[in-house]
């Protein structure tokens, strides 16, 4: 699998990357990372936010010696408070400028190829943000800038203020929620959605069923037992090459919190990544919904 470039060219391909959730330790984090390496995944999405930025410094020890060969991508906005009781959300000028070189730090790099925005309001200073943002830019300490959202009215804003690249949204056979709007416009802007949850939360992967965002358990085992009838055991390759199949759609990023889940994964999208496949039948399993909030 091949990176994207910097600039994210309107030609770059499609591919699997790994979000680095939340590790249980430092030796599964540095485990899961390489077997991503091994699968040939050389894109890696973290946050600051995550466990308190454990997650940035393990990425960038295991990575150093890997730096010209991956691209990586972090987030900012969620400020962690001091006595460790939550976070709060900052999207201001100068927490943003604090908060990059804490992660260029903890990754041990001096530049990140893509900084995103962990979140956002309607009311949040945009032109304050993205001012910072396309200063980052200029003196190349980050390469590319995004946002992580899966509210219309923030994207629809985000895309019509900005010259971001991307926009990290949730999508799924389980929440094509973004399919009314959200995909579209991003195509339209010219950036790229960074897919996560494609999965659902391993409901698409074998998980008990349960309900999930208005669908019943019932519905979510109909749409899981859908992709197993067309694929079989592979079916996690299949929701993966699912959310790949939208032409605004970039990269699905996976989580995994084991070594066994990131090679399990890729192995199956590799197997049937070139296949046809009866798409109105797996869409028919769960039908669409669209967000009823920050329209």
């Amino acid at each position: 699998m091949e990176y994207y470039t910097p600039h994210f060219t309107a030609h770059a391909l499609s591919r699997l990357a790994l979000g680095t959730m939340s590790f249980h330790d430092e030796s599964t984090g540095k485990a899961v990372i390489h077997a991503a390496l091994d699968q040939g995944i050389n894109y890696f999405d973290t946050a600051d936010l995550y466990d308190r930025g454990e997650n940035e410094r393990i990425l960038g020890k295991v990575l150093a010696t890997h730096r010209k060969e991956i691209f990586l991508a972090t987030k900012v906005g969620n400020r962690w408070r001091a006595d460790g009781s939550g976070w709060d959300w900052v999207p201001r000028r100068s927490y943003i400028l604090t908060a990059v070189e804490d992660s260029l730090r903890r990754l041990e790099t001096d530049y990140i190829d893509l900084y995103q925005l962990h979140g956002g309001t309607i009311d949040d200073p945009w032109d304050e943000i993205i001012s910072t943002f396309e200063e980052l830019k200029a003196v190349g300490k980050i390469l590319a800038y995004g946002i992580s959202s899966i509210r219309p009215n923030v994207v629809r804003n985000w895309t019509a203020k900005s010259q971001a690249s991307t926009c990290m949204t949730q999508y799924s056979l389980l929440d094509r929620r973004p399919e009314e709007f959200i995909l579209q416009n991003l195509h339209d802007a010219g950036q790229y959605a960074m897919v996560r949850g494609a999965l659902a939360k391993g409901l698409l992967a074998g998980k008990s069923a349960r309900d999930y965002l208005g669908h019943s358990a019932e519905t979510v085992a109909a749409q899981h037992r859908a992709l197993v009838e067309e694929v079989g055991e592979d079916a996690i390759g299949l929701a993966s090459t699912f959310a790949l199949r939208h032409p605004a759609v970039g990269s699905v990023v996976l989580g995994a919190s084991s070594a066994e889940q990131i090679k399990t994964a890729v192995q199956a999208w590799q197997k049937i990544r070139a296949n046809q496949f009866n798409w109105p039948a797996l869409t028919a399993a769960a039908p669409p919904k669209v967000y009823e909030l920050h329209r």
